[in-house]
């Protein structure tokens, strides 16, 4: 193979290492929170380091992630042909991986704001920590919705630069993506009830079991819906993100009839396809909202 062959190989065994394209999840709210904030109107310096705060936050996670789970994914038939446990990116590279794009989320932080660099640095402690939570705690679903819905508030932050009653509307946006991570990550969970059981890890599934677990995340699921449109209200937007909504919530009550406690054979598409396309569809009607019906928050 060609040097550019195994550059390229080894790159994309890195962004497969901290599934790159998972970054729809958390990057669609916090623009349209951006976008809410300057009024449809953001600099393009502004909008190039939120972009670049929240993949580097999400890498840095995600990597360290790897890092940490590393001997749990290799005793799980479902993660052991995960790269570091396949050997295809070594734990030194995964580790190196979130500590470099760790140190590249604060920079980005740092040229937003003062405010949004030393906040920054719990934020980035808080997504490292993510990684050993369901060792010892149930609520390791909360923590990780909690990690991506600080990014609609962050976003909002660095358009401010300072803490005011504005972050009112950001932060429903947030408790919002918030339930509804912890939510899809709770169903998600639902695939590895026995073995986190077996092992002695802290899923909620593995605590109450997949049929109670998936009416916490339907209830979740509900609050998300209701902090949508909080948010619409508050921001306020138009009938373009309130139709968003909806479509959303009938996404999210899909993404639940794909799924039953001993049937758990169409998670990929609850839990990739739903959840992305419902991330994609509300930035979409908060667009439509702003550059096409002329709401102006």
């Amino acid at each position: 193979m060609s040097a550019a062959g195994v550059v390229a190989a080894r790159a994309r065994s890195f962004a497969s290492l901290v599934r790159l394209s998972h970054s729809v999840f958390a990057l669609p709210f916090a623009l349209l929170s951006l976008l809410v904030a300057t009024g449809g109107r953001p600099g393009v310096l502004l909008l190039a380091l939120v972009v670049a705060a929240v993949v580097t936050a999400r890498t840095a996670a995600m990597a360290y992630n790897r890092f940490a789970d590393r001997d749990v994914d290799a005793q799980n038939p479902r993660t052991a042909g995960r790269e570091v446990p396949r050997g295809v990116v070594s734990p030194r590279a995964a580790l190196a991986l979130a500590l470099g794009s760790g140190a590249l989320f604060l920079a980005a932080c740092r040229l937003l704001a003062p405010v949004c660099f030393w906040l920054g640095v719990p934020v980035l402690a808080w997504l490292y920590a993510y990684s050993h939570v369901k060792r010892f705690s149930s609520w390791c679903h909360a923590w990780l919705g909690a990690a991506l819905g600080l990014s609609p508030v962050a976003a909002w932050l660095a358009a401010d630069g300072a803490f005011g009653p504005r972050l009112v509307a950001p932060a429903v946006l947030g408790a919002a993506v918030a339930a509804w991570v912890a939510g899809f990550d709770v169903l998600y969970a639902c695939q590895d009830e026995a073995f986190d059981r077996t092992h002695g890890l802290h899923s909620l599934p593995a605590r109450v079991g997949a049929r109670a677990a998936m009416h916490w995340s339907r209830a979740l699921h509900v609050a998300a819906v209701a902090g949508f449109v909080g948010f619409g209200l508050l921001a306020p937007l138009g009938p373009a993100f309130f139709t968003g909504v909806v479509l959303a919530a009938a996404l999210l009550v899909w993404q639940h009839r794909l799924l039953r406690p001993h049937d758990l054979s169409r998670i990929h598409t609850a839990f990739f396809t739903a959840n992305g396309a419902i991330a994609i569809l509300m930035l979409v009607a908060g667009c439509t909202d702003i550059y096409v019906v002329g709401t102006r928050p």
